[in-house]
This record gives C-alpha cells, sequence and structure tokens, in this order.
C-alpha cells in the first residue's frame, strides 16, 4: 500500500484491458464484451493518487505532465488487466471431503452423497467443531491475492444454527479488517441446507424468527443466500427468506438451477436479485427475464468440472442474446480452486469463449453487483477507480487464461 496522498506513475505498459466504455454501473454484453475498444494500445501508462487511478494516457504524455514528485514504475511491456473480483465463493470453512470424488465416480449423486454423511452437513460438524477458522482463511486469501483477486465476495452457510452463522460473519469481518490488499463482500448464506434433525419447514422458520433478525442485529453481512434447489429450498421457502432479508436492507444473491431446472432463476429475476448463480439449467424464457430485471447470470464452471458433469453453463448463447453474465470460482470443499485463471482457462479452452469476453466476466461485469462497505468503482482501468490491477508475466492480455495449474500475475498491485 502507498502512503496517503503519494502519487504513483506507471509506464511503457503493454496493452491495458481497462473495460471502461459505456455506463461503467453496468455490465458489458454480447460482443462488446471482446471488442478491441476495450484495450488500450501498448505504450500507454497511468497515475494513481490516493488510491485511484487519476490520469491514463500514453506514456510519454504522463512523463511530462507527472514526472516531478512521483515514484515511477517501469511495467516493461507487460499485459495489464484489472484485479479480478471473484464474486462467488464459500471461504471459510474446515473439513476434508475429498473421498467424496471416488464416491461421485461410483455413480452417486450429490443427494445420496448428502443422505450418505457428506456433503454441506459434514463439513458443518467440522468447521462448528474448528478453532482454526482464522488461520485458514488467513492462508485461502493470499491464495487468492496471489492469482490477482483484489476483491472477493464470501459466504457463510456453514454453520446452519444462528451462534455459528454469526460467528462465521464476524470471522469475516475479522479478517477484512486485517487484510489491506483484499476487499470482501459479505453474505449471509444460513439457508444453505437443512441441519440433521430438523425439517425443512422447522428450519425455515427458525431462519425467519430467529436467525436473520440476529444476523440483521449484528450489522456485518450485506447480501443474503439461498441454496434455491429441488430437494433443498423451495421457491416459496426461498421468496420467503429473501423477502424479510430486502426488508431489512440485504440485497440478494441466489444459488439457482444446478443440478435441474426448478424455476430458480425466474424466481431470482422477480425478487430484483443483484446475481443468481450456477443457473446451469435454467430457461432460455428465464433468462432473457433475468436480463430484463438487472440480475447477473454467475457462471460457475469449476463446479461442473470438478463434479464431472458434462452440462457446462451455456455462456455463448448469453453472448449471441447479450444477456449479462459472470464467473467466479465457487470455492467450497469441493471445487477447492481459488484461481480465476483457472476458471478463465475452463471456459476458454472448453468452452471456445474469447479470452478478453471471459476476462469481462471476471472483473467489470462482477463488480457491477459487488457490495462492499466501501462504495467504490473496481473491476475497471479508469479514472476515478480503485487503483486495483494486475501486471501479467506475458505482453499479452490474452495469456490471463492460457496456464492452468501456473498463475499468469507477475504482480498485482493496490495502491
Amino acid at each position: 500500500m502507498a502512503q496517503e496522498g503519494s502519487r504513483h506513475i506507471f509506464v511503457n505498459a503493454g496493452p491495458i484491458a481497462h473495460f471502461s466504455t459505456g455506463d461503467l454501473s453496468k455490465p458489458l454484453v454480447g460482443l462488446e464484451m471482446s471488442s478491441d475498444e476495450q484495450i488500450h494500445p501498448t505504450g500507454w501508462g497511468f497515475v494513481i493518487e490516493s488510491g485511484r487511478f487519476s490520469a491514463i494516457s500514453p506514456s510519454d504524455e504522463v512523463l511530462s505532465e507527472f514526472g516531478q514528485n512521483s515514484v515511477v514504475h517501469d511495467l516493461s511491456g507487460r499485459a495489464i488487466i484489472p484485479g479480478f473480483v471473484d464474486a462467488h465463493t464459500h471461504l471459510l470453512w474446515d473439513g476434508d471431503r475429498s473421498k467424496e470424488m471416488r464416491m461421485r465416480q461410483q455413480g452417486m449423486s450429490y443427494a445420496e452423497i448428502a443422505a450418505a454423511g457428506g456433503g454441506i452437513r459434514y463439513t458443518v460438524t467440522q468447521t462448528r467443531g474448528s478453532d482454526n477458522l482464522l488461520d485458514i482463511g488467513r492462508s485461502r486469501m493470499q491464495t487468492a491475492i496471489g492469482h490477482g483477486t483484489t476483491s472477493i465476495e464470501v459466504k457463510s452457510g456453514y454453520g446452519l444454527d444462528t451462534e455459528s452463522e454469526l460467528k462465521l460473519l464476524q470471522l469475516y469481518s475479522d479478517l477484512q479488517k486485517e487484510s489491506e490488499q483484499l476487499r470482501m463482500s459479505l453474505t449471509w448464506m444460513g439457508a444453505h441446507d437443512i441441519p440433521h434433525g430438523l425439517k425443512r419447514s422447522e428450519y425455515v422458520e427458525q431462519i425467519l424468527s430467529e436467525q436473520l433478525p440476529a444476523v440483521i442485529e449484528q450489522g456485518i453481512a450485506t447480501s443474503a443466500d439461498v441454496f434455491c434447489e429441488p430437494g433443498w429450498f423451495t421457491l416459496e421457502d426461498t421468496e420467503e427468506i429473501c423477502k424479510e432479508a430486502k426488508r431489512a436492507g440485504l440485497s440478494i444473491r441466489l444459488h439457482v438451477d444446478e443440478f435441474a431446472n426448478g424455476d430458480g432463476l425466474e424466481l431470482a429475476a422477480e425478487l430484483g436479485a443483484v446475481t443468481a448463480d450456477h443457473a446451469i439449467h435454467s430457461s432460455d424464457d428465464a433468462r432473457a427475464s433475468a436480463s430484463e430485471a438487472g440480475t447477473l447470470q454467475g457462471f460457475l464452471p469449476g463446479t461442473p468440472y470438478v463434479m464431472g458433469s458434462e452440462h457446462w453453463p451455456p455462456i455463448q448463447k448469453c453472448i449471441d442474446e447479450e444477456w449479462p453474465w459472470t464467473l467466479a470460482t465457487d470455492f467450497n470443499p469441493n471445487c477447492q480452486s481459488l484461481s480465476i485463471p483457472m476458471t478463465g482457462s475452463l471456459v476458454a479452452h472448453r468452452l471456445k469463449i474469447d479470452p478478453i469476453a471471459a476476462l469481462a466476466a471476471a472483473t467489470r461485469n462482477p463488480a457491477t453487483a459487488f457490495e462492499t462497505e466501501s462504495e467504490c468503482l473496481q473491476g475497471v482501468i479508469t479514472v476515478g477507480a480503485v487503483a486495483n490491477f494486475s501486471q501479467l508475466k506475458s505482453e499479452s492480455v490474452e495469456s490471463w487464461c492460457q496456464s492452468p495449474g501456473h498463475s499468469p500475475i507477475l504482480k498485482t498491485w493496490r495502491l
């Protein structure tokens, strides 16, 4: 971090993926996501003052106007991209579910594994009994930063009772106070699964009468999420929980239609959710409704990858129809990746999505629905935006998602 008020100038950049065209409060869609207009040519530079971009222009102009009394950094022709906005993670949990891979390979479904003692409930038991969550969180945050992430959405959901959910949210708050490198958006997800020993209706009542009011009183979470999926929380449950959360000032982020089309995306649009994630099996009508409502489709390709599924999100369809979409890691006990570049690799290599479009989906687009205590423009490189950016090892922007297993990031800056 730079000292307050200090001025840094960066010169001799390779191409700069700025993604700053049009209305910055809205996501990019369709072909504008991969347009050459989103990239400044090689040789430009920029100025950073008090943690914000204050000028962006060719390097010789930057040096001429701002070179005096500035700290000068030579970017040596390396490509520059905004810091990644990882808008869907389950960062805090303990326990090991590695054995579930063999169970899936033997033909067991997600629901069957949960019924056999695995799944979310197993992680809940391990997390409730853990006294190591802060250290676990610190380590995972550093992993995310090392892969270029500068903003991250984090969910509770491995507590499933009032005391444990409040504890997870408080731990997130503590971790945020420790970190100057990673902005957090905190989401309460008490409706992640049904605790052992309770009926679904009983737990929903507990959420509404006890857990949600306590979360509101605590005042840490800015969003609420529900696992709206056949076999978990119904459309009626989800609507009731979300309406109560909205009345209390929380925005809505939902898990929908991961395993089947349960009309979750349609409900998300009706509720005005900022994002509806997974959305693999949603109907085209629901996708159109979400686009009209301003609800982002949050795609998490790491999940079908680790689950061995052949059902991938219909990203090219979204591009063709100009429906807004995002990418995130979905870091969780089954999908243990905090690498947005790996996520980008999956859609670029497996789905043949343009790497510049994929980059927009991991920077500007999720930033439009990202909430933190300090509202700020992020996910773009433009005057007034927060100075979170990464210098790639390559001179090509496209390299950001072409080294699966290795970080393409030379250095991530937050000044």
